[in-house]
């Protein structure tokens, strides 16, 4: 069973890109926009790990954490606009398992929780979801292709993780952006182009008959289902 994971977070866009991210990594996801419904929500549903927002519309999200705390011992990891040390430390204090300060990588955000969840929680090997053409190695970061290694560079290794995660889905440039590189505001759609240009180039030394990534034009790549 996918680790399950809270998200409790009120600006669309962050959430979408936290999503993404985790469900890419065969997490999982739950989002909820405001504070009040979370502890209703946890007497009914299990959850790993919650993401909380401590700037949420209608309570503190530390306040938020103490009721939390009273019943439950669910890891929780802060989301917060404010990079006070202060705040990082009362947030740590009152129960939390780790801060991360906006704005933030959604793949660094991604390894915190399987960090925290190492700790607290379930063995994370049964979160990968692979294409049966290929093999992920988490520890190693590495792909086999047909039993293959490949030789890829870190950001070739995170598009093509993505792809393997969600056969079938169309991501645009910008969502891999987000997904493949610890600063995608840094990055261009033409570097993202020219590295998927990379993986086929590698993909067909291996396969010379398939091209496993397709391009949907106007809208981004996946990767085949049929593989």
């Amino acid at each position: 069973m996918k680790p399950r994971i809270l998200i409790v977070e009120d600006e669309p866009a962050i959430v979408d890109t936290i999503q993404y991210a985790l469900e890419t990594d065969g997490f999982a996801t739950r989002c909820l926009s405001l504070g009040a419904p979370v502890l209703p929500l946890l007497a009914d549903e299990t959850f790993d790990l919650i993401v909380l927002d401590i700037g949420l519309p209608d309570i503190n999200g530390l306040e938020l954490c103490k009721q939390i705390r009273n019943t439950y011992r669910i890891p929780i990891i802060f989301l917060t606009a404010r990079a006070d040390e202060i705040d990082r430390v009362v947030g740590l204090e009152i129960g939390a398992d780790d801060y991360v300060v906006k704005p933030f990588s959604p793949r660094e955000l991604s390894a915190r929780i399987k960090a925290v969840l190492r700790r607290t929680g379930p063995d994370l090997e049964g979160v990968r979801q692979t294409a049966q053409a290929f093999s992920i190695n988490d520890a190693k970061r590495r792909i086999s292709y047909f039993g293959r290694v490949l030789e890829l560079s870190r950001y070739e290794y995170n598009i093509l993780k993505t792809f393997i995660s969600r056969p079938g889905q169309v991501f645009s440039r910008d969502q891999l952006m987000d997904l493949a590189w610890d600063a995608p505001e840094s990055a261009m759609d033409r570097t993202v182009d020219a590295h998927i240009k990379n993986i086929r180039v590698k993909l067909k030394r291996v396969n010379p008959d398939t091209d496993p990534i397709v391009t949907h034009r106007g809208t981004g790549y996946a990767l085949r289902e049929d593989l």
